[in-house]
């Protein structure tokens, strides 16, 4: 809209300079613009903030308010512990939940062998069945029991592998999403989380056609099985032994039916997987029994024919229930789909629930001197020469945390509100997450150190060839500086959700549902479809990351028309009209003023954001340029608002 009316510019003109001295004066502006607080250009957005400290100073306190100040302050602590327990064992009912509802799909879709024998399908089973019952564990157990029982080879099975280590860091993501209230503690919080996700898929692009080459992780495995002589051990229980009496008390699953699917038992297709009896007796007998044929008895020797009757020698074995569980779904009349959608909507709001007050608590705790001394400690690196010791450091810690308790999803959900807060840089994030992989991996080594002595050799293998894969990632993705993609593409992410918040939404949907479901898809129709289809899409992606690289370094390089997208219409290399179409469509579904204003403030912010960048490419910009901007942007909010 061009404005011609020289009053109105005027008019406007002197409204804008006299909210700027009521700001002055400390007056609160009634402008939209005073909706979003502006970071000061000049400051990092990445910066970690600093958390002041508004209370009254220790050495003001008199004996009393000592005392009661510290008798407060181990109050926070405990009610962290508490809060940090129930998160914990959330996560494990959410786990459980998901199981319910989607377990037995997982173990159907595992049992077509023709579509696991293409690889990229693998690797997207594998994230679609650790999103399903939303624990790496899980779907690794059933892929380890389908090894075993011979229905599928290692080598088909290292794909799936590599595809639950992506599933698994969804968790911590949709963390993140919690706190999408606050526009700066969203962006540190969304990149801290989404650098674990960016790790794992660049770490697949790279091993996985390498593995379809050259058979790397099988065979080094391979190597390490044969070399040793391993001997089959008891897994510790850490962090379970303190979490599993209230989970137990909730729900028990009975992991035997998941495993039983995929394995093609037809009885454990009719079967619950809530576990009803906890104590059982299995009583085998030697029997005669009737069969069809001679060629059906278990041996010559025990075979014998009575006129039309052939009776052999069986070992028959009977179950005897002997004692129930004691949860509280153990005598529910409900279907297992009714019992998840329960626990996934309870394990929902508590998880939530004790997120929002954990990165409560922290806030109010981790103020003035003690915020300093803990960041501090976190996020410094040794001195010179050293300093690259520091996030090797953190590495191991990462997989210690992990291995205490013993899930990657429960550590890097729990660092992502650090990261939010500032507490943890992502650059010190990173290196944790790393950790965590490594972590998860140890935890499964020891435990199919466990399994029996005829299914060690494989269980071993597998739980090596995820270890493997995640040390590989590591020396690619770490040593060098310049190698750290992940830290530089979530921090780019992170820039994007802080401006479009429901892009982190998209990308969700996008990266873990939308996109393994379209190769799953393609998989089904064969691979004469999936390579048409695939090889045309990754080509023109090459082809748009190369030009955006070149525009970037060497735009010189590039035929005019190459040197910017401006030639595509404008919702086709930029989020802007997106937005636009999002805000009307949220200002036309939400019935509260609150959903309203965070829509107008997502405009105003990206209006304001477009006009700083074109100042900056522009420094002749006018400022009549700026007022007219102020204005359609007033016009539009109210526009939008009416609707």
């Amino acid at each position: 809209m061009r404005i011609t009316n020289s009053q109105q510019m005027a008019q406007h003109n002197e409204n804008h300079n006299g909210r700027r001295e009521n700001e002055n004066k400390g007056v609160k502006a009634t402008s939209t613009v005073s909706l979003v607080e502006e970071e000061p250009r000049d400051t990092d957005p990445w910066d970690l903030p600093e958390l002041k400290d508004t209370g009254v100073p220790w050495s003001a306190l008199d004996t009393k308010a000592k005392v009661l100040k510290i008798l407060v302050s181990v109050g926070k602590f405990v009610l962290l512990l508490g809060f940090l327990y129930l998160f914990i064992c959330s996560l494990d009912i959410l786990s459980s939940a998901f199981q319910l509802v989607g377990g037995k799909t997982a173990g159907d879709i595992f049992k077509d062998n023709v579509v696991l024998s293409n690889p990229l399908a693998g690797l997207v089973i594998g994230v679609l069945v650790t999103l399903l019952v939303q624990s790496s564990s899980t779907s690794s157990s059933i892929v380890v029991s389908m090894v075993s029982s011979g229905l599928l080879t290692v080598q088909l099975a290292v794909p799936i592998i590599m595809g639950t280590n992506i599933g698994t860091s969804v968790t911590n993501t949709l963390v993140a999403m919690t706190q999408v209230g606050d526009r700066s503690t969203f962006r540190r919080a969304f990149a801290g989380a989404t650098v674990h996700d960016f790790f794992n898929w660049l770490s697949v692009i790279v091993l996985l056609p390498l593995e379809v080459a050259s058979g790397y992780l099988y065979e080094v495995t391979k190597l390490i099985i044969d070399s040793f002589k391993i001997q089959s051990g008891e897994a510790p229980e850490l962090l379970n032994v303190i979490t599993d009496p209230l989970t137990e008390s909730i729900i028990m699953l009975d992991s035997k039916v998941l495993s039983g699917i995929a394995t093609g038992d037809p009885e454990a297709r009719n079967m619950s997987l809530i576990k009803r009896w906890c104590k059982t007796f299995t009583n085998t007998t030697l029997r005669n029994v009737t069969v069809p044929g001679p060629e059906n008895c278990t041996s010559p020797v025990l075979c014998w024919v009575d006129g039309n009757y052939t009776f052999t020698l069986k070992n028959i074995s009977e179950t005897y229930n002997l004692q129930k569980c004691k949860h509280l779904f153990v005598n529910v009349n409900l279907s297992d789909l009714a019992v998840g959608l329960i626990l996934l909507a309870l394990s929902l709001l508590v998880l939530c629930s004790c997120l929002i007050l954990i990165v409560k608590l922290l806030n109010s705790m981790l103020k003035g001197q003690v915020a300093v001394v803990i960041k501090t400690i976190i996020n410094t690196d040794f001195p010179f020469p050293f300093g690259w010791v520091t996030g090797y450091i953190a590495i191991l810690v990462g997989a210690g945390m992990t291995f205490i308790v013993q899930s990657s999803s429960v550590f890097t959900s729990a660092i992502t509100p650090l990261v939010g807060i500032g507490v943890i840089s992502i650059e010190r994030a990173y290196p944790l997450s790393l950790g965590s992989n490594i972590g998860t991996t140890t935890t499964a080594i020891l435990a199919a150190m466990a399994s029996p002595g005829e299914t060690l050799a494989n269980s071993l293998q597998i739980a090596l060839v995820h270890f493997l894969f995640n040390i590989s990632g590591i020396l690619l993705w770490y040593p060098i500086p310049f190698m750290r993609i992940p830290i530089r593409l979530a921090k780019g992410l992170g820039n994007i959700t802080a401006s479009y918040r429901w892009f982190a939404a998209v990308y969700i949907l996008c990266c873990f549902f939308v996109f393994p479901l379209l190769v799953f898809s393609l998989s089904l129709a064969g691979w004469q479809v999936l390579v048409g289809v695939g090889v045309p899409i990754i080509v023109i992606v090459i082809f748009i990351i190369v030009i955006n690289i070149i525009q970037k370094r060497k735009p010189g390089c590039l035929p005019a028309v190459l040197r910017s997208w401006d030639f595509l219409p404008l919702w086709a290399h930029s989020l802007a009209p997106w937005d636009k179409v999002v805000g009307v469509c949220t200002a036309k579904c939400c019935c509260c003023c609150k959903c309203c204003q965070l829509a107008a403030e997502d405009l105003e912010h990206s209006r304001k954001e477009n006009t700083h960048r074109e100042m900056y490419d522009n420094p002749a910009m006018s400022a009549e340029k700026e007022v007219e901007n102020e204005i359609q942007a007033d016009l539009n909010i109210q526009k939008m608002t009416k609707l």
